[in-house]
């Protein structure tokens, strides 16, 4: 997969609650390294804003609302996740921005990757040029 998309995760419903799960390789493409959330995200603010030169992503609305921005380098493309039962895959390449959080919504991300600061690009400009 090198397009970003949005991927449906199983689904089963309880009166008691729902339960939804993802597991590496079989729901998502790629194994998993590293899991880390955003959350108290002050209105109006903006995370991500920034690329990545070969890590991939999984992001999932686990409560709440907001909207992940995308840049191949020519076109924006935008997602709004709202619902804890599918995410966004983000492959690698992508300019990602993540906007318009709502009260006490927490973002999960899954990445391939354990964190590494030269895996970042973050000056759009110089992203754009990578991608010509």
């Amino acid at each position: 997969m090198n397009q970003p998309s949005i991927i449906q995760l199983p689904k089963f419903l309880d009166p008691r609650g729902n339960l939804s799960f993802i597991s590496e390789e079989d729901q998502i493409p790629f194994k998993i390294a590293r899991t880390y959330w955003i959350y108290d995200v002050p209105g109006g603010e903006v995370r991500g804003a920034h690329a990545y030169k070969s890590l991939q992503e999984f992001v999932v609305a686990l409560s709440g609302s907001f909207d992940v921005v995308l840049h191949d380098g020519k076109q924006e493309h935008r997602f709004h996740l709202n619902r804890s039962y599918y995410g966004l895959y983000v492959p690698k390449m992508y300019w990602r921005s993540m906007e318009n959080f709502s009260t006490n919504s927490v973002a999960m991300v899954l990445a391939d990757k354990v964190y590494e600061e030269n895996e970042y690009i973050r000056d759009f400009e110089t992203f754009q040029s990578l991608t010509k």
